[in-house]
């Protein structure tokens, strides 16, 4: 499109509708939306179709991994190309926030930078340097761009997305406490909340890892089942709750963090099985830096998660995190003290539609 359009909505905003890994949202360029926070929300809010369980009267898809928003603008930091805010908007409550990362929406950013014509496309692969509003943090996506120029079609194939697409290799960089401040925000690999062991831990998404079978379900359940069992999803929210302080995130009850894991022995020959509460649904799948903070919890000697799971030796390890609809692979560099020095992981993105969403 050659020209902006108005931030009237009767004229809409310009938008770009992408699924980054196994989520979906909409990515915006930050020049194009309101700049009071409170407007741009708003905006936000009617464009999902939010609060509606069904999202009905927007471009959700009525589950928090189809109503997640990208908001990209060109970085002015050194050694960096863009600056990436990204923005969760709850389904059925009136809520937008910034309270956390999201590495599957991450994984659209490269190449809607490229297309927006804030990055300059290489003829063969183009890296993108974002550095992650939400968290501090920086991450590097390698963007397949054959003759200067974005493609969304190759033979990758990501657990939780039907057929291939092209490959979009991130390395996430200095990840360890993006939202707590520190890896171990308690300064303990493992705490008890009511009687459970739990390992509370952020290496680029706060998570608290637990044993399923402590919470009396073996982890092999699907996320329906899950969600029915009452019981365990108050148990859950129990120790969310007590977690989130003890976490530096403050009171957590209208935040979408920390995730709460689950994790059983693998059964398909990976390192670890999860399931994953975001925080009140159960994932079908599990978040990318979910995965690399359980990974990490698997390394760490002594947690219940490094109890149950095969991580290999040496100094770079692939650890397959199993979930419900299969496997994500987390490439993890040790340092000489064994502890995570980067991880990086393998996601595809498409572009959907690019053009005016009105709110």
């Amino acid at each position: 499109m050659s020209e902006t359009p108005s931030r009237d909505e009767d004229q809409g905003i310009r938008c770009m509708w992408m699924r980054g890994g196994t989520s979906k949202g909409g990515y915006f360029l930050a020049e194009d939306l309101p700049q009071d926070t409170a407007a741009r929300d708003a905006f936000l809010l009617r464009v999902m179709g939010s609060p509606d369980a069904r999202q009905i009267d927007g471009m959700g898809g009525a589950d928090p991994l189809t109503s997640k928003v990208a908001v990209v603008r060109r970085s002015e930091r050194e050694d960096v190309d863009v600056d990436y805010l990204f923005l969760q908007v709850f389904v059925d409550r009136p809520i937008v926030t910034d309270a956390q990362n999201c590495g599957n929406i991450l994984a659209g950013v490269g190449p809607f930078a490229i297309e927006r014509g804030l990055v300059e496309a290489k003829d063969g692969t183009t890296n993108v340097r974002i550095f992650m509003e939400n968290t501090g943090q920086i991450a590097v996506a390698s963007v397949p761009t054959p003759g200067g120029r974005v493609t969304y079609r190759g033979e990758a194939r990501i657990d939780g997305v039907p057929g291939t697409a092209a490959a979009v290799p991130i390395e996430f960089k200095d990840t360890a406490g993006s939202s707590c401040g520190v890896l171990l925000p308690t300064g303990n690999a493992v705490d008890v909340i009511d009687g459970i062991e739990v390992t509370m831990i952020d290496n680029g998404m706060p998570c608290v890892v637990m044993r399923a079978s402590d919470l009396g379900v073996t982890g092999y359940e699907t996320p329906a089942e899950l969600e029915a069992n009452a019981e365990l999803r108050a148990k859950l929210e129990a120790i969310r709750l007590k977690a989130g302080p003890m976490m530096n995130l403050g009171d957590v009850a209208e935040k979408s963090v920390p995730k709460m894991t689950l994790v059983a022995p693998a059964r398909e020959g990976g390192a670890i099985s999860t399931r994953t509460f975001i925080p009140h649904r159960c994932h079908d799948a599990i978040g990318v830096l979910g995965a690399v903070s359980v990974a990490s919890a698997c390394l760490l000697p002594g947690t219940p998660a490094a109890s149950l799971a095969n991580v290999g030796s040496g100094r770079t390890r692939t650890l397959a995190i199993e979930h419900p609809t299969g496997e994500m692979s987390v490439v993890a560099t040790l340092d000489e003290a064994g502890e995570v020095q980067s991880a990086a992981i393998l996601r595809t993105a498409r572009k959907l539609f690019d053009g005016v969403v009105y709110g």
